[in-house]
């Protein structure tokens, strides 16, 4: 369990952060800057929850939100051995086969996709389309610093699974309200 008694250290006055092992990087690190985007579409997921006012689905993406701060912790670990611990948090396959899972029974419930659809609809949906926007970002950051460090492959294959499930979940919400808003190509012109 995490106890914190004071919230600022000032040790990140120089423009470092520490990582799980103590070694400091700079706060423009790559692999920070995929970490900050996870946090930031873990806050997107949190306005998601609130507009839509509870249920399973909001349930589903409360225990998503604790799965990305697991996240944060596995790409804040350095080093190659991304088997899980006591000690070291790492995404695992149930993890990724979890969102697989999910994504597959709430498609089942809908129709299938006939156009390109809209970020919008109702406000729960529009908030989760605009959390997967997010959830892409943090993806490609991720990506961005494997380039450089060592990366635990099912940490990035669970974001590419989130934007997916987010996708769907969007579609999910958006159904129960009348059905997506449809991209129709040319309308503006």
């Amino acid at each position: 369990m995490v106890k914190l008694t004071k919230i600022y250290t000032r040790t990140g006055d120089d423009g470092t952060t520490g990582l799980v092992d103590g070694s400091r990087v700079a706060k423009t690190d790559a692999r920070m800057a995929a970490i900050g985007d996870v946090d930031e579409a873990n806050s997107a997921i949190g306005v998601a929850i609130v507009a839509l006012g509870g249920g399973d689905l909001a349930a589903a993406l409360t225990r998503i939100q604790n799965d990305l701060f697991d996240l944060g912790a596995d790409l804040a670990t350095p080093g190659e051995d991304f088997a899980p611990s006591d000690m070291t948090l790492r995404v695992v396959p149930q993890q990724v086969a979890r969102l697989e899972t999910e994504i597959d029974a709430m498609n089942a419930q809908m129709p299938p996709l006939t156009s390109f659809i809209l970020p919008g609809g109702t406000p729960g949906a529009a908030a989760v389309h605009l959390a997967r926007a997010i959830v892409r970002r943090a993806e490609r950051a991720g990506v961005a610093a494997a380039a450089g460090v060592a990366v635990n492959p099912l940490a990035l294959a669970y974001l590419n699974r989130l934007s997916d499930y987010l996708f769907v979940a969007a579609r999910f919400v958006n159904q129960k309200a009348g059905g997506d808003v449809l991209w129709v190509p040319g309308a503006s012109r």
